[in-house]
């Protein structure tokens, strides 16, 4: 097993996999570290569909056109999700508050649900597996998603993690240096410094795709990465989560 600096520091989002089996005992530690993850209240907002029906994988390839779905040996969908505890406060007679009415009640299950896929992806790359985080589940066609998944109300998809044997090994990609990242007691102030500091990690992006093993591009950080928010302007999740318990007042 990876020691916590290589796992951590040398992780790439691999999309080709080999045909091979993940270990049992291997997905028992996956689902034990998802399990020991923190979340809100120790209320535990999120739940994990582990696919592992290649049927079932190939539809989902089929409506977001991403290989690692099909080539993964498992994946998992982590959703948030009420609908746990709204059953047993049923059973128990306690009155269940519209949580999932409020901004609040939606982060919360967002954020138990994205700190479990992480905790899902340390485990992972600490055993030698390979992993990509694919968060166009979520966005593709939800109400379809939602419907092969058998979702109720107060599920919904938060992202999906393929898992696998790396078939391929990427070169690891330039993250935004410590200085755009971190900052002292308050927001940086100085918006020049940062502006530039974010210029030449731009540069340093460019440079990169232009180079890199596996497929070369002309693509910089910044207009890349604000042509995919610009592509998100189309989405509307909102609607999917009204349509799935979420009527998202205040």
């Amino acid at each position: 097993m990876k020691d916590v600096k290589q796992t951590l520091l040398d992780r790439v989002s691999i999309r080709r996999y080999e045909r091979e089996t993940i270990p049992a005992e291997t997905m028992d530690f996956i689902y034990d570290a998802i399990r020991n993850t923190p979340t809100s209240y120790n209320g535990q907002q999120y739940s994990v569909i582990d696919i592992d029906d290649q049927a079932l994988k190939e539809k989902l390839y089929e409506l977001t056109n991403q290989k690692q779905l099909k080539t993964c040996n498992r994946l998992l969908i982590f959703c948030s999700d009420y609908n746990k505890i709204s059953l047993l406060a049923k059973k128990k007679g306690v009155e269940m508050p519209a949580f999932t009415d409020t901004m609040d009640g939606t982060i919360i299950g967002i954020i138990d649900a994205s700190l479990a896929m992480m905790s899902a992806v340390v485990a992972a790359e600490a055993c030698g597996l390979g992993c990509n985080c694919v968060g166009y589940l979520r966005t593709v066609d939800p109400k379809a998603v939602a419907e092969l998944l058998k979702l109720p109300k107060g599920v919904f998809v938060v992202c999906g993690l393929a898992l696998g044997i790396p078939r391929e090994h990427p070169d690891l990609k330039p993250k935004q240096p410590n200085g755009t990242v971190f900052m002292k007691n308050c927001y940086c102030q100085d918006s020049e410094a940062l502006t530039e500091g974010l210029a030449d990690y731009d540069a340093i992006v460019t440079a990169y795709n232009r180079t890199r093993a596996g497929g070369t591009s002309d693509n910089d950080w910044c207009a890349h990465i604000v042509s995919y928010y610009d592509h998100a302007m189309n989405y509307r999740i909102l609607d999917y989560l009204k349509d799935q318990g979420y009527d998202i007042k205040r």
